[in-house]
């Protein structure tokens, strides 16, 4: 990095990082304290820091690490609750691009608030309470945020899958979490394509009689079905509902979200991600290796059916109080140069891709990105591959 930079930066050299990193390996209890403190807010402190056990590898018990064992609290305040009790309530949360040039929305904190709030209450009305498993399977549209976020909020533990897998993938997922609810959309949009999500699901569901309700978001794309008792719209369900709704005081180790591995070396597994050491983690990251500040544009372009997704366009920039684009879309259409066109109307300061994304953008040649204006970026990150 430039000087300037590093004059500026959270982490601005190598030597403050090894600092950092040799403060957490000599006194971790002292340093993930401190960090905490510092980062999250909390309803109850904790007791202790650092909680494990090995010994018990190969004996009939099992091994645990638990961490800020007593303490309690909610992703979801720290993602907005605690913003729009500051200056950044009115401030951009999400800024969505939609596929077409056209379709484009912004919620700042505490418009975001609301809308999770009501959705809170919804699935609350529905019996839905913590520990309850959630199954997301929406496109990249922010509800999928709002959804997420509402089960943070009433400790209910989501369970998201990738849009783009087939019914039958699905209905494994549902079956292996012993979900009740599903939260879907119509259809959503890939090159151009439509994804019809609602006839996935009803093929998923007719081998999934544990599900109980399905929400679902209608973007006007597709012609679906609705099933009596079992459907309901998301909008018809929102009309009623308060914009006040409790955050679940939630203990540090309870389950935040299980997420699926992506099956490539086997079996998918679902893997179980809890409160606090997960949020830490993910706040601390965004905001040290993206040196996140107030005046950025960050842009995430994982999705959210990813882990990716999860920490760093939802969980960790949220909890930073950063606005975050969320694009429905592919790098290369209508054009190969959506990416450039993106950061260019948008004024994006911090982009976090994968390799293989830029390495088909430059095969693409100069000529695209020198269309627009890109000074805006000031840090570049990649993530999933070398």
């Amino acid at each position: 990095p430039t000087a300037a930079f590093r004059e500026t930066a959270r982490i601005g050299t190598v030597e403050r990082y090894q600092e950092l990193y040799e403060q957490s390996i000599a006194t971790p209890e002292k340093f993930w304290a401190e960090q905490a403190e510092a980062q999250l807010h909390w309803f109850r402190r904790w007791d202790h820091v650092m909680s494990y056990d090995f010994e018990s590898i190969g004996t009939t018990e099992a091994p645990y690490v638990q961490f800020f064992k007593g303490a309690k609290l909610n992703a979801c305040y720290n993602c907005l609750d605690r913003h729009i009790e500051s200056s950044r309530r009115d401030k951009a949360a999400i800024l969505w691009q939609g596929e077409a040039e056209n379709d484009k929305r912004q919620l700042t904190y505490a418009e975001l608030h609301q809308q999770v709030c009501k959705f809170a209450n919804v699935l609350r009305s529905h019996g839905v309470t913590k520990g309850s498993t959630v199954t997301i399977y929406m496109p990249m549209i922010p509800e999928v945020a709002i959804a997420m976020l509402a089960c943070a909020r009433i400790g209910a533990v989501h369970s998201v899958v990738f849009s783009a897998f087939s019914a039958d993938a699905l209905a494994s997922r549902i079956q292996d979490g012993h979900c009740e609810t599903v939260i879907t959309a119509d259809s959503g949009v890939h090159a151009g394509k439509l994804n019809e999500l609602k006839k996935k699901v009803d093929q998923a569901l007719a081998r999934c009689p544990s599900v109980r309700r399905a929400f679902v978001v209608n973007r006007g794309n597709s012609n679906i079905s609705m099933q009596a008792g079992r459907d309901f719209w998301w909008h018809e369900e929102m009309e009623s509902m308060s914009a006040e709704s409790e955050a679940e005081e939630m203990d540090a180790e309870d389950p935040l979200f299980m997420l699926y591995t992506s099956g490539s070396t086997g079996k998918p597994k679902g893997v179980l991600h809890t409160t606090a050491g997960y949020l830490l983690y993910t706040t601390l990251t965004s905001k040290w290796v993206f040196d996140l500040r107030d005046r950025d544009v960050y842009w995430c372009t994982a999705d959210v059916g990813w882990i990716t997704g999860h920490s760093y366009l939802i969980y960790g920039p949220l909890s930073n109080g950063a606005t975050c684009l969320m694009f429905e879309g592919v790098p290369t259409y209508p054009e190969p140069d959506r990416f450039w066109k993106i950061v260019d109307d948008y004024k994006v300061s911090v982009f976090y891709t994968a390799p293989t994304a830029l390495r088909a953008l430059m095969r693409l040649g100069d000529s695209w990105p020198e269309k627009h204006d890109l000074s805006s970026l000031r840090l570049l990150g990649t993530v999933g591959e070398p």
